[in-house]
């Protein structure tokens, strides 16, 4: 049965002109161009699991997969990066404090400006655009030979990666059923770890003594490109999300995406789909939504919300950048491991953390968000402090830290991708591109550009008592994340997108007197 779209000129516009500026609700920003009833959203939420969910999940779980990649190379690399003999000028703490915090900058940069592309021009658009960024400097990178044009190569690579971010997971939590949104969130975005673990055995073998110690790193970022290349190939194949086409006045082009992702589960599963049970939704439609009025819609109406949003990201940043580009230092400092070792530590550390991912993502839909999230926050915080006690009394090897960090990241994983789902989830459709690029860049500007250099600092004075010092701030942030969630958390697990957070232009309901859902 074919659903249509109805579509008429807001009342009072002139037709073949647009129609005048966003009136309640809406704070006199952006041009509406007409209203809609569409039953799109509650198609997307009544599908059954099919092949072209698992196409979403290879093209999209992509971006993480390089980020992975690009993070876990530099931390396998870093000893041998900062070798005489490298070329390159570069120092143990220029590699996991500046070159590290240039990433993430980078990445907070990207994520802000291509978030607001994306809202403008679509998910799909900016996928090409971002990961060609990426690609350039990535290449880049491997041509260095002083200090700086590591660091502006390191930016440019964080550019192009967390542009992607705003646009994956809004993409991903559109297109994905509503009984499942959990897990294939948090297992997509676990699947950076696949990337570590590749980076990681990449760069071990690339560090051995058959690539001379000028060569093997270089290398290890130009297999890294001509990965990032073969992701075109799966990208095209993934739609533009409808819900964001008939927002932007591309109701059509929805409903003909929708119908043909209809037609292929008909097919494959042989049966007719049930009718949505939801009624049509209705909304004015918008050209585009001002960063300004995504702001003022998240603080003014879902202040718990954002103080939620920062509190999750803010202690994962803190948490993983600290660790992750200082771990082959920590190592080789410590426990003298000869660099050409520590990739398969960190492909050890990679595997625990996909595989918290991966085996507890499904109970954030069967348990619930907020136990799930606040378990896994608070746990892994209690599992690090132990952790930095027994590395204080000399209690541990090489080997039985990694395994510590493996049992505490195992939790960490799953909590830190929930951070991202969480953020995509409770806010309002129209902005949840920019909503996760801006708690993106300000969680992960505070954790992720102070984390490395705080824990940089303390790892090179080569005292046990810091390192303690550093991974308890590290479990310090995590338990307060997780706190914010038992406080301010959402019941968001199989609901729709639009009962979790009403989008802003909706018709029959102005924006600016919604009542957001309750946290309990």
């Amino acid at each position: 049965m074919e659903h249509s779209v109805e579509s008429r000129p807001k009342p009072g516009a002139e037709p073949g002109r647009e129609a005048s500026r966003a009136g309640a609700g809406d704070g006199g920003d952006g041009v509406e161009t007409g209203t809609i009833e569409t039953t799109v959203p509650a198609r997307l939420d009544r599908l059954p699991w099919a092949r072209f969910h698992w196409m979403v999940i290879a093209g999209l779980g992509t971006a993480w997969i390089l980020d992975g990649l690009e993070v876990n190379v530099v931390g396998s690399i870093s000893s041998r990066i900062s070798e005489h003999g490298a070329n390159t000028g570069l120092t143990p703490a220029d590699v996991s404090g500046w070159a590290a915090s240039l990433y993430i900058a980078g990445a907070c940069v990207g994520a802000l400006l291509f978030g607001q592309l994306t809202d403008r021009f679509g998910r799909k658009r900016l996928f090409m655009v971002t990961l060609a960024i990426y690609l350039v400097g990535t290449v880049a990178t491997a041509l260095t030979f002083f200090p700086g044009w590591f660091f502006v190569c390191r930016f440019i690579t964080g550019m192009g990666i967390g542009g992607e971010y705003s646009a994956i997971n809004s993409a991903i939590d559109e297109l994905i059923p509503a009984r499942q949104r959990g897990r294939a969130d948090i297992s997509i975005n676990g699947s950076y770890w696949l990337g570590g673990i590749g980076g990681s055995l990449l760069a071990a073998v690339l560090l051995t003594s058959a690539f001379p110690t000028d060569l093997g790193w270089r290398l290890s970022f130009v297999l890294g490109a001509i990965i990032g290349l073969a992701v075109l190939l799966v990208r095209r194949n993934v739609p533009e999300s409808p819900r964001w086409l008939f927002i932007h006045g591309r109701e059509r082009e929805a409903d003909r995406i929708v119908g043909q992702i209809e037609d292929d589960v008909r097919e494959q599963t042989g049966e007719d789909l049930p009718e949505p049970d939801e009624k049509p939704l209705k909304v004015r439609q918008r050209r585009t939504i001002p960063l300004t009025l995504i702001i003022r819609s998240a603080v003014t109406m879902y202040p718990r919300r954002t103080i939620l949003g920062l509190s999750l990201f803010i202690g994962q940043a803190f948490l993983y950048n600290s660790i992750l580009f200082g771990f082959g230092n920590l190592l080789t400092l410590f426990f003298h491991t000869p660099s050409g070792n520590i990739p398969y530590y960190l492909a050890c550390f990679g595997a625990g953390n996909f595989a918290g991912a991966l085996i507890l993502a499904r109970l954030f839909d069967t348990l619930g968000r907020k136990p799930m999230i606040a378990g896994t926050y608070i746990l892994s915080g209690i599992l690090l402090l132990i952790t930095g006690f027994l590395f204080k009394a000399h209690d541990l090897t090489s080997v039985s830290f990694t395994a510590c960090c493996c049992v505490v990241f195992f939790f960490a994983s799953a909590g830190a991708s929930a951070a991202y789902l969480t953020v995509s989830e409770i806010f309002p459709l129209e902005t949840r591109a920019l909503c996760i690029a801006v708690f993106y860049a300000i969680g992960t500007g505070i954790g992720g550009v102070i984390g490395p250099q705080v824990f940089s600092r303390l790892i090179n004075t080569a005292k046990y008592s810091d390192v303690l010092i550093a991974l308890a701030l590290g479990a310090a942030m995590m338990i307060l994340g997780g706190l914010a969630e038992l406080v301010f958390g959402i019941r968001a697990e199989r609901r729709s997108l639009e009962s979790i957070a009403k989008p802003l232009t909706v018709e029959d309901e102005p924006a600016a007197t919604m009542r957001p859902a309750t946290a309990s």
